[in-house]
Formats: structure tokens, C-alpha cells, sequence
């Protein structure tokens, strides 16, 4: 493997590996390849490993799963070190996923500040969370998302989970204002920090993912935990920064809000189809919609794992992050959420012409 410049992260660079991220013209995939197009998974371990994480691998090359999401902490066990316990070792397991998939979406969250899974505690280095850079200026906005850009790129992450185009409207949120996680209460200033993040991880071959849409900056609550309803708290503003948005290396996250103002029927925004909608059509986005992680409080604890994952579906989402970083591990949950999905397929629900088309959508991310 490649000896890497920045932090020593060993495995080939992201941009060193770019032709195998190209999908020919007109490619050709079964139904089984396209649903695992569709989901987002996460794993247990620091390797790839036969004996000891056999259900990734078995993920990766038997039910062709596209994308995969990194954490350092394992909620389940309440332990660190889930994925990440050094900077080497980050660079080498990256290698190993995509010996078995070349292809490989990797995400992780790496926002900075509070929410930067390559953390210093791991040797990465420090970088200033959203509301410190932008109370700086733009181009320590710049310089923070390209620091972020080029260290994921170093490790072979190809996936950020930010930046968040969140609205500051309520500085006290327990889990975006109150923790630094919003650029800005002015949604101008936002759209541009935003529009500086997808820029500079392009540069680097990093697919960028905003979020949380339809806003979660306005919420008295935290979706990690329970239901949150933004009904009476959201300004239309905080859809500012989604508009005009480009379709191609990027995505856009739906957060797990109740927000009555754009569907009341209340059911969360991941699952919603009227909101899905809205932004498709009314906001004219056609790129990669993904659904927050669907081991949060919010859904868990009012659907079943199989209910979840086929609202999303039937909502409209291309892809359903399933982090299995809830409150239990499962070993099954691909296989689980396969057969949702197929049987769906089977009685009509959805047709393979539009798992068809999330999946092209999601295979185009990362391409020149």
C-alpha cells in the first residue's frame, strides 16, 4: 500500500483510485445489485475480517451494498473504537472494504467540532466546528473544509456526511445550535458555507451530503432520542440553502422532523412522500436523496425495522442508512432489509424501474 503525505493514513488515496469510481455507459445490473445500491450500512470492527465481521463482507460481496458509514463509538456497547482507533489503521481498513468493492461509498460524519468521528483522540487533526469557522469568515470556512477534504481523501473516505445547511433559528437545540453544529442564524451566510464544503470536497473526490431537510436548526428536541415536531417552531428560511442546488457529486439528507407545514399528516420528513416531493419538485433537486440514520429514536420507537425501511422506500428515498448503531447489533439486518424490499418489489409497491433509477442515481456520485 501507498504511503500516504498527510497524517500518514495508509491505503491508495481517494483521487489515486478515481477510475474505479467511473460506471460504464450503460451499465447493465440485476435487481439484486440495485437494491443493495440503496443502502447505507454500518459494521463492527477496526478490519475486515472473516471471523470476526464476516456479516460485512458477506454485505459487500453477496448482497452488493454500495455505501457504508464509519463511527468511532458504539452506541449498542457504549464503547469506542467501533471503526476508528488510529490514523493508519483508518487508511488500511478502507483498503480492505474496497478489495471486496472497488466501488465503495464510504461515509463517515466529520462536520468538526462535536461531531468529528477522526478526532484527535485518534491522532487526526483538530478542526473547528461550523459556527466558529463561519464567525471567523469564509475563507476560514474554506480552509477548514478543505483541511476536512483532503484528510478524508488521505484515508480513502469518499462520503461526508456534512456540511450542515441547518439554520441557526434556535441557538439552544440540544443537537444542532447547542452544539455548534450550525454555520449561521442568517440563511444566506449558510448557503454559502455550504456551496464552499461542496466545493472543496469535490476538489478531492469527497461526495458531500447536506443536511438535515427540511431543517432541524428551528427544533426544541433531539430525533436521536424521540419525535420532534417543528410545526410551530420552522421558518421557511431554513430552506434557503437546498435551493438551486447541482444533482451530481452530492446528496441531501432528510431529517427525521415532523413538520406539518410541508405534510399534515405528520409522519417524519425521511418518510414522508409529500416532503420528498417537495423537494424534487418544487426545489428541482434530481441528485441522491438519503435518509438520517433510521436507528434513531424517532422511527425506532414508533415503526418496526421492516415498516421503516419500506416507508422510506415507498417516501421516495435512494438511500436508506442503516447505521446498526442503535440500541442493539444486528447480524441479519442487510438480509432483512433486502427481502423488505424485494417482496415489495414482488406485490407491486414499487417497481424495479425506480429502484432502478435510485440506484443509477447513487452510482453517479463520485464521477467527474
Amino acid at each position: 500500500m501507498l504511503a500516504l503525505t498527510l497524517m500518514g493514513c495508509k491505503g491508495p488515496a481517494l483521487q489515486e483510485n478515481q477510475d474505479t469510481m467511473n460506471v460504464p455507459e450503460t451499465p447493465e445490473y440485476t435487481l439484486d445489485e440495485n437494491i443493495g445500491m440503496m443502502l447505507l450500512v454500518g459494521f463492527r470492527g477496526t478490519e475486515v475480517d472473516s471471523t470476526k465481521n464476516p456479516e460485512i463482507i458477506t454485505a459487500l460481496r453477496d448482497y452488493h451494498v454500495g455505501s457504508v458509514i464509519l463511527f468511532d463509538y458504539d452506541v449498542p456497547t457504549k464503547t469506542r473504537g467501533r471503526n476508528i482507533n488510529a490514523v493508519d489503521q483508518v487508511g488500511i481498513l478502507c483498503h480492505e472494504l474496497r478489495l471486496i468493492s472497488p466501488n465503495l461509498l464510504i461515509g463517515i460524519d466529520q462536520e468538526g467540532g462535536n461531531v468529528s468521528r477522526l478526532s484527535s483522540r485518534y491522532g487526526f487533526p483538530s478542526i473547528m466546528s461550523a459556527q466558529k469557522s463561519a464567525a471567523q469568515g469564509l475563507d476560514t470556512v474554506r480552509d477548514c473544509a478543505e483541511l476536512t477534504a483532503n484528510l478524508l481523501n488521505s484515508c480513502g473516505i469518499n462520503l461526508n456526511f456534512a456540511p450542515v445547511a441547518d439554520v441557526n433559528i434556535n441557538p439552544s437545540c440540544p443537537v444542532i445550535g447547542g452544539m455548534g453544529r450550525a454555520f449561521s442564524s442568517d440563511p444566506e451566510m449558510v448557503t454559502q458555507c455550504c456551496k464552499i464544503w461542496v466545493s472543496e470536497q469535490q476538489k478531492y473526490g469527497v461526495v458531500s451530503c447536506m443536511k438535515h431537510f427540511p431543517g432541524h436548526g428551528s427544533s426544541k428536541g433531539d430525533t436521536h432520542k424521540g419525535l420532534v415536531d417543528v410545526t410551530d417552531t420552522w421558518q421557511r428560511c431554513e430552506l434557503e440553502p437546498y435551493r438551486n442546488l447541482p444533482s451530481a457529486n452530492m446528496m441531501v439528507m432528510t431529517a427525521h422532523v415532523i413538520n406539518r407545514k410541508l405534510d399534515p399528516s405528520g409522519l417524519p420528513a425521511s418518510l414522508s412522500p409529500k416532503i420528498t416531493s417537495y423537494l424534487r419538485d418544487t426545489l428541482g433537486y434530481d441528485g441522491v436523496i438519503v435518509t438520517d440514520d433510521l436507528a434513531m429514536g424517532a422511527i425506532v420507537q414508533q415503526y418496526s425495522f421492516e415498516k421503516a425501511v419500506r416507508m422510506a422506500v415507498l417516501a421516495g428515498a435512494d438511500l436508506l442508512c442503516l447505521s446498526n448503531n442503535g440500541g442493539t447489533y444486528d447480524v441479519n439486518m442487510v438480509p432483512r432489509a433486502v427481502k423488505v424490499i424485494m417482496q415489495m418489489v414482488a406485490d407491486g409497491d414499487v417497481t424495479e424501474e425506480r429502484i432502478s433509477q435510485s440506484a443509477s442515481r447513487i452510482r453517479s456520485c463520485g464521477r467527474k
